[in-house]
């Protein structure tokens, strides 16, 4: 009998987290939708492009939603049992208050990881061609940045013609093994350089152990060098936030991978704040849940639905704002990030943890 039972509220429960998601798609699908048809109405496409663009968008969206998501889904299916009278057979029949509360809870916990683990890496994926696809069409670039298997290559539109750069990787402030390439503005190639290490610190770039090849009437001469300063529109740390995009990082390889990330070149302290920000997500779910119960489980009282949706709206735009606060004051150095990242987790665990103590007394 408990399990049947335990099998109706987990797939009702479900039920209702679906219907939200589906429903946050759509929206999601007619409001991008407007934004890839003004990025791409100069431009000569098929109309299915911007919505296949969109398509591929929404879900990276719908991750970042997830804990506002699961507390308006659960806020929707706990209303409607206790309205139904379901919640208190619940209770005759031995299911206490806080035993529902830790199994909605423990189910949202569980859905965090499975969306971390499953879900994650096919968005991560599907962000990484939405950016790449976009890039190919963006108007007005005039340099470009990108890390590949190969390393990093970078492209600059100079007075005079055109610089390639390309580097094997990236080591705190230098480049490593790096080829640089200048071309005039008929493409031709005016002189090219090899350097062991490039110190990119600042946007004049430190070249060191030159070896340099430069046109003379079509015939490339030889010339060793110590040292070489050359005008850069990047530096390290240009080059560093062009990738600080935690979303084309999937959760498996920032658990699995950091080696391989730190040799492309990112950054140390981001790929763990990058983790940390997504190890929160299955607590997060969890306490959301957890603050839907207290709100919908203190009463039986029908006439008070509208009250609890006026206030789980409050209670949805304060966690939002107090996320944002504390990631700013992390962002801002007042507080160390990691601290700045678990702090709402853990401000939202003592309010949850009275509020189910409170309606487990009654």
């Amino acid at each position: 009998m408990s399990q049947v039972l335990l099998n109706y509220i987990l797939r009702n429960f479900l039920k209702y987290f679906f219907i939200v998601v589906i429903v946050i798609y759509g929206f999601g699908i007619i409001l991008n939708l407007f934004e890839e048809i003004e990025f791409f109405k100069e431009i000569d496409v098929n109309i299915f492009l911007p919505l296949m663009l969109t398509g591929i968008f929404v879900p990276s969206m719908i991750l970042d939603l997830l804990p506002f998501i699961i507390f308006v889904s659960s806020m929707i299916f706990m209303i409607k049992i206790r309205n139904n009278k379901d919640f208190l057979i619940l209770k005759v029949i031995g299911f206490s208050t806080l035993k529902l509360f830790f199994i909605f809870a423990f189910t949202s916990f569980m859905v965090g990881w499975l969306m971390l683990i499953a879900v994650n890496p096919a968005t991560s994926s599907m962000l990484r061609f939405y950016e790449k696809t976009k890039s190919q069409y963006a108007r007005d670039i005039d340099h470009l940045v990108n890390f590949n298997r190969n390393g990093l290559w970078i492209k600059e539109n100079l007075n005079d013609g055109q610089r390639i750069v390309t580097a094997k990787k990236l080591e705190e402030n230098n480049l490593i093994d790096v080829e640089i390439f200048h071309f005039n503005k008929e493409m031709l190639l005016r002189n090219k350089m090899f350097s062991k290490k490039v110190n990119i610190e600042n946007y004049q770039w430190i070249l060191n152990d030159i070896v340099l090849f430069e046109s003379n009437n079509s015939v490339f001469v030889k010339k060793e060098m110590e040292t070489y300063i050359i005008n850069s529109n990047y530096n390290h740390q240009k080059i560093i936030n062009l990738f600080n995009n935690s979303k084309t990082i999937s959760f498996l390889d920032l658990v699995f991978n950091i080696k391989e990330l730190t040799d492309k070149g990112y950054d140390k302290d981001f790929i763990k704040y990058s983790l940390h920000s997504m190890l929160v997500l299955p607590f997060f779910l969890f306490l959301m849940t957890g603050l839907a119960a207290i709100l919908t489980m203190h009463t039986f009282k029908r006439f008070d639905n509208y009250k609890f949706i006026i206030i789980g709206l409050i209670v949805c735009v304060l966690v939002y704002y107090l996320k944002d606060l504390s990631l700013a004051l992390g962002k801002t150095g007042r507080v160390p990030e990691i601290i700045s990242i678990w702090s709402p987790v853990i401000t939202l665990s003592f309010f949850t943890f009275i509020g189910v103590l409170q309606i487990n007394e009654k």
